[in-house]
C-alpha cells in the first residue's frame, strides 16, 4: 500500500507542473462552494426559525431586522451557485488538460525504440496504457485529492461553527466527523484495493479478448479455436461481474455507515441542542442553526466515498504509468564509440523480452564510419536482432554498446492511414516536396506516386492501403532516406522486389548512402555485394568476416540467394 502510494508522486507532480495553479484554484472553489452551502443552510434555518419566533409578537415583529439574513442568504446562495461553476469549468477543465499532457508523455516514452519494440508486440497493452489506465487517474484528483482536502475543511469548519454553540460538543463532533466519515472512507479504499485491481484486470482482459475474436476470427475458425476463445471472453466477464458485486458490496456497506454515522450525529445535536435550549443557554434559532449544520457536515464525505472506491484502479494505473513516465522523463543514452567509429560491440550478449535465450552470444563487433557490412546468416542466426540492438531497440543483457544515432529500415515498417506526403513527413516534419520527391526517386517510387489521382496528397488506406507490397516497401526506404543520421540499418531493403528495380533502387540507395555507415542484414546476393565487408552469423556468434579484398568475401556472396 504505502509503495503503492508513493508511485502516485510523479503523477501529483506531473499534475502540479501542467496546471498547478488551476488545480490548486478548483480546489479553492470546491472548498468554498461546500463552505457556502453549509453556510446557506444553517443561516436559513436560524432565519426561518427567527422570523416564527418573532411572528409571535408585534413588538418583536416590528424590531425584527428581516434584510441582513435575507441579504446573506442570497448571497450564499449566488456564491455557491457561481463556486460550484466555477470548480466545476476549472477542475474539469485542468484534468483533462493533465491527462492529455499525461498521455502526450506516455506516447513520447512508448515511442523510444526500446519502449515501442516491446510495445509493438502487446499493441492492446499500449491501447490500454493510453486510454483506461489515462481515464482511470482522472479520479485521483477529481474523487480523491480534492474532496479529501475538502472533507477534512468541513470537519473543521463544522467543529468551529458547533463551537460557538458548545466548544466540548464542537470538538467531539469534530472527532467525530474525522474518526467516523474519513476513517470510513479509508476502510472503504483498503478494502476495494483488490476488486478495484480485478476489475481493471477483468475488463483489460475482456476488451483484449473481444478484440481478438473479431480481428482474428478467420485464423481462429482456421485452427478450431472459435468455441474457446468464446470460452475465454465468457470467463473474462465473469470475473469482471465478480469484481463489480464485490465493489457494489463494499460501496453498500460503506454507505450504510455513512448514514448510520450521519444519524448518529444528527441525534446527538438534536438532542445537545434541546438540552442548550432547555438549560436557556441557546435560543431555537441557534438551535436550528446547529442542527442543519451538522445535517450539511457529511456531504463532503460522500464524495470521497466513490473516490475511494476507485483506489484499487487508480493505483494500478499509477503502478503502470509512472515507471514510464520515470524513463520518459530521463532518457537513458548509449555511450559514443570513439573516433572514426560507427558503432561498437564488446561481448555483447542479447535477446528480446520473454526469451528463455539469447540470441546473440558474445558478439564483438565494430564498424568504421563509412563503411558499409553485409549481416547474413539463416533465419534465425540473429541478423534483425543485431539490428535492433544498434537502433536501441533492445538493450544488451551483458557487454558494452556504442553507437551513433541509427534509422532502420525492418522487415515490417508502420505506415498510416494518412497521405504519402504524411508517412513521408514522420522521419522530417520540415521536408518539403522537393525532398520528398528526391527520398522517392532514390527509392524507385517517384513515378509510382506521381501516377496517382493526387500525388503526394493522395490518402493512403491503413497499413498503406492502396500500394502494392513493393511500393510500401519502397515507401519506407524512401522515408528512412529523409532521416539525417550516420548509420542506417536496412533489414533486406529490397525484398519483394523484381531484380531489375531492385538493382535500380540498390544503385540509388548506394550514392544517396555515401559518406554514411551502412548495416544490411540479408540473403540475397544483390544486398550483400554493396557491403565493404560480410560478416556470417551462425547461431548468435560471429561464424565469418571478409572484407571485399579478401576470397573469403566472394565465397560468402556465392552462399546467397542469386538474383
Amino acid at each position: 500500500m504505502r509503495r503503492s502510494f508513493r508511485l502516485l508522486l510523479p503523477l501529483v507532480r506531473l499534475f502540479w507542473i501542467e496546471r498547478g495553479v488551476s488545480l490548486a484554484l478548483g480546489a479553492g472553489l470546491s472548498a468554498l462552494a461546500m463552505l457556502a452551502g453549509g453556510a446557506l443552510l444553517g443561516l436559513s434555518g436560524w432565519f426561518i426559525t427567527a422570523s416564527a419566533f418573532a411572528g409571535l409578537s408585534v413588538t418583536s415583529a416590528a424590531v425584527f431586522d428581516v434584510f441582513v439574513p435575507s441579504a446573506g442568504i442570497r448571497m450564499l446562495a449566488i456564491g455557491r451557485t457561481a463556486a460550484r461553476y466555477g470548480e466545476r469549468l476549472v477542475t474539469h477543465d485542468a484534468t483533462l488538460r493533465v491527462l492529455a499532457a499525461l498521455r502526450e508523455r506516455l506516447f513520447r516514452g512508448w515511442a523510444e525504440p526500446e519502449a515501442a519494440a516491446a510495445m509493438i508486440r502487446r499493441p492492446a497493452k499500449l491501447l490500454f496504457r493510453l486510454t483506461s489506465d489515462v481515464d482511470a487517474l482522472d479520479s485521483l484528483y477529481l474523487r480523491v485529492l480534492v474532496p479529501a482536502a475538502v472533507a477534512v475543511l468541513a470537519a473543521v469548519a463544522v467543529t468551529l461553527a458547533l463551537c460557538f454553540i458548545d466548544p466540548l460538543f464542537g470538538i467531539a463532533a469534530g472527532v467525530w466527523l474525522i474518526a467516523l466519515c474519513l476513517g470510513l472512507s479509508l476502510v472503504a479504499g483498503h478494502l476495494a484495493l483488490k476488486p478495484g485491481r480485478r476489475r481493471a484486470h477483468a475488463m483489460e482482459a475482456l476488451r483484449a479478448r473481444a478484440v481478438d475474436l473479431v480481428a482474428g476470427q478467420t485464423d481462429l475458425a482456421m485452427a478450431g479455436q472459435l468455441q474457446a476463445q468464446r470460452a475465454a471472453i465468457a470467463e473474462a466477464d465473469e470475473r469482471l461481474a465478480k469484481a463489480d458485486d464485490a465493489l457494489n458490496r463494499i460501496d453498500n456497506a460503506v454507505a450504510a455507515g455513512f448514514s448510520l454515522g450521519s444519524t448518529l450525529l444528527l441525534t446527538a445535536t438534536l438532542l445537545t441542542v434541546a438540552l442548550l435550549a432547555r438549560q436557556g443557554t441557546i435560543g431555537a434559532p441557534a438551535a436550528a442553526l446547529a442542527l442543519l449544520v451538522a445535517f450539511a457536515a457529511t456531504e463532503p464525505f460522500a464524495a470521497l466515498r466513490r473516490g475511494a472506491l476507485e483506489l484499487g484502479r487508480t493505483l494500478l494505473a499509477a503502478r503502470r504509468i509512472a515507471p514510464r513516465l520515470s524513463v520518459a522523463s530521463a532518457p537513458t543514452r548509449r555511450a559514443d564509440p570513439v573516433a572514426g567509429c560507427a558503432f561498437q560491440l564488446t561481448s555483447v550478449v542479447a535477446g528480446h523480452e520473454g526469451s528463455s535465450h539469447p540470441v546473440l552470444q558474445d558478439v564483438s563487433l565494430s564498424l568504421a564510419a563509412g563503411e558499409r557490412l553485409a549481416v547474413v546468416g539463416q533465419s534465425g542466426a540473429g541478423k534483425s536482432t543485431l539490428l535492433a540492438l544498434l537502433a536501441g531497440e533492445i538493450a544488451a543483457t551483458s557487454g558494452a554498446v556504442a553507437g551513433l544515432p541509427a534509422a532502420a529500415l525492418t522487415q515490417r515498417s508502420a505506415l498510416f492511414q494518412d497521405t504519402v506526403r504524411g508517412n513521408l513527413k514522420l522521419a522530417d516534419p520540415h521536408a518539403d516536396d522537393d525532398r520528398l520527391r528526391d527520398a522517392l526517386s532514390t527509392a524507385g517510387l517517384l513515378d509510382d506516386i506521381e501516377a496517382l489521382p493526387q500525388g503526394l496528397s493522395t490518402r493512403l488506406g491503413e497499413g498503406g492501403g492502396g500500394l502494392s507490397g513493393g511500393q510500401l516497401r519502397r515507401l519506407a526506404l524512401a522515408r528512412l532516406l529523409l532521416r539525417d543520421t550516420p548509420l542506417w540499418l536496412l533489414d533486406e531493403p529490397t525484398e519483394g522486389l523484381d531484380a531489375a528495380t531492385a538493382r535500380a533502387v540498390l544503385e540509388r540507395l548506394a550514392s544517396a548512402a555515401d559518406g554514411r555507415s551502412l548495416v544490411i542484414a540479408t540473403h540475397i546476393r544483390r544486398e550483400a555485394a554493396l557491403a565493404d565487408r560480410i560478416m556470417l552469423l551462425d547461431g548468435g556468434r560471429i561464424a565469418a568476416s571478409a572484407c571485399r579484398e579478401a576470397p573469403e568475401f566472394e565465397m560468402l556472396l556465392n552462399r546467397l540467394r542469386p538474383d
